[in-house]
């Protein structure tokens, strides 16, 4: 069965910076898209960023400060998280996507929570 395994998160004060990883376990490829979205407390989950090849998306309230990467060698995509600000703060998942335009998500795991303290 393939699922993902997130890690990296924690605390950090607003300005911090986090590396959140995302390691596939199984054999199986899903899709060639992968990316992260996130839940706070009384709010719609949000997609913050996905890629698929050379392709990438972001939402528009983390543009310019997360960065998506992978490492194709070891099957990991990471999330670069600079200047966090406290409404970052959230459990932030890890999954397949069917392309970066397409804000679905499939085989997350567990998830690694994420606060940012003002």
């Amino acid at each position: 069965q393939v699922k993902m395994v997130e890690s990296g998160g924690g605390s950090v004060q607003a300005g911090g910076s986090l590396r959140l990883s995302c390691a596939a376990s199984g054999y199986s490829v899903i899709s060639n898209c992968r990316g992260w979205f996130r839940q706070a407390p009384g709010k719609n989950n949000e997609g913050v960023a996905r890629i698929s090849g050379s392709r990438t998306y972001y939402a528009a309230s983390v543009k310019g400060r997360f960065t998506i990467s992978q490492d194709n060698a070891k099957n990991t995509v990471y999330l670069q998280m600079n200047n966090l600000q406290p409404e970052d703060t959230a459990m932030y998942y890890c999954g397949y996507c069917s392309d970066v335009n397409a804000d679905s998500f499939s085989h997350w795991g567990q998830g690694t929570q994420v606060n940012v303290s003002s």
